[in-house]
């Protein structure tokens, strides 16, 4: 055999290798998620309440035995003030849903009885079915959506347990040097902005909302800001989850429906367009193709969770594998360095 015939075989067995490695890892992932899930949240929580250790003590000279205390019972009652306005949210949304989705069926029943009778033919008997549509579209996203809220919130305990531990275990004070080092500036760096920018961002469309007169307006502004960790896919949910209640609602006039879907919008954009590159700029250093695939991958493993932590995770993983050789091209691949991919191949 030839040392072509060997390079090319030793190849294709390293292909199978990771496809079968990613397939067991996947299924070994979905399996201990209910174990899984508490614990990367409360590892990504401990970064964000180590950062606060860490200015505590470096900035107000406080003791750093003084200082875990303090940030922890500082991030209980954040993450308690966030979980409630998030299951008010939700849960105020699921009580008004079938009232939205039998007005949007109403409208659309008043919509269809416009269409001249010529035209008839075309619609036939669809206007029962287009009905169907709305209430059990609106009724079905809003009730897998509040499930998904009020199971994160029960595993709060656990999350809670976890970030203590985690916390106790670093009390010597955050290492910065190696992969660790890399890996906890990428995320604090990360953590920091996004939390900055959703919270810009909620604040800005719920006042927007308000002022417009839609109602809700407050919970679609916490909504706006918990998506907004959602990459691509979340800024363009929150700007279309208060369509249906902006169309049903008789208050809310023509100008400032229109108003209540563009001026969100134009938040949206300035802030992930304009606002969020200026802060983060490529401190996680991924393509957004890798993002996109990196949000499918995990939301079809953990749901609305895996969704919110994807980018992170990601961004974690891409580090390890440039510790590497044999894995560094796919990490070139993740930053979208296609070129120096293959030179790290040949």
């Amino acid at each position: 055999m030839t040392a072509a015939a060997r390079i090319s075989e030793e190849r294709v067995r390293t292909v199978c290798l990771v496809v079968l490695a990613t397939v067991a890892s996947a299924f070994a992932l979905y399996w201990l998620a209910p174990v899984l899930i508490p614990f990367v949240l409360a590892l990504f929580i401990s970064m964000g309440l180590a950062m606060c250790v860490d200015w505590l003590v470096r900035r107000a000279r406080i003791p750093r035995s003084l200082a875990l205390p303090a940030a922890l019972v500082l991030g209980i009652g954040a993450l308690a003030g966030l979980g409630t306005l998030v299951s008010a949210s939700v849960a105020q949304l699921a009580e008004n849903g079938p009232v939205y989705a039998e007005q949007l069926g109403q409208l659309i029943d008043r919509a269809m009885s416009l269409v001249p009778s010529e035209w008839a033919f075309l619609v036939g008997d669809g206007s029962a079915a287009l009905r169907e549509i709305p209430v059990s579209t609106v009724g079905g996203l809003l009730a897998s959506t509040t499930n998904a809220v009020l199971g994160l919130l029960s595993q709060s305990l656990l999350v809670l347990i976890f970030v203590i531990f985690l916390l106790l275990g670093g009390s010597g004070g955050p290492k910065r040097e190696g992969t660790f080092g890399e890996i906890r500036r990428s995320v604090e760096s990360y953590l920091l902005s996004k939390v900055v920018i959703s919270a810009a961002t909620g604040l800005l469309v719920g006042v927007t909302l308000g002022m417009l007169g839609v109602p809700l307006a407050m919970a679609f502004g916490v909504l706006a800001f918990l998506l907004n960790f959602i990459p691509n896919v979340g800024s363009l949910i929150s700007t279309l989850l208060p369509l249906p209640v902006v169309i049903v609602s008789p208050e809310v006039s023509a100008s400032a429906a229109v108003a209540a879907i563009a001026l969100p919008a134009a938040i949206q954009g300035l802030m992930g367009n304009v606002v969020e590159p200026k802060l983060m700029g490529d401190s996680l250093d991924l393509h957004p193709v890798a993002i996109l695939i990196s949000l499918i991958f995990w939301g079809m493993l953990w749901g609305i969770v895996g969704m919110l932590l994807a980018t992170p995770i990601t961004a974690v993983g891409k580090i390890f594998l440039q510790r590497f050789d044999g894995s560094r091209p796919l990490a070139e691949l993740l930053a979208g360095r296609f070129g120096e991919a293959e030179e790290s191949k040949a």
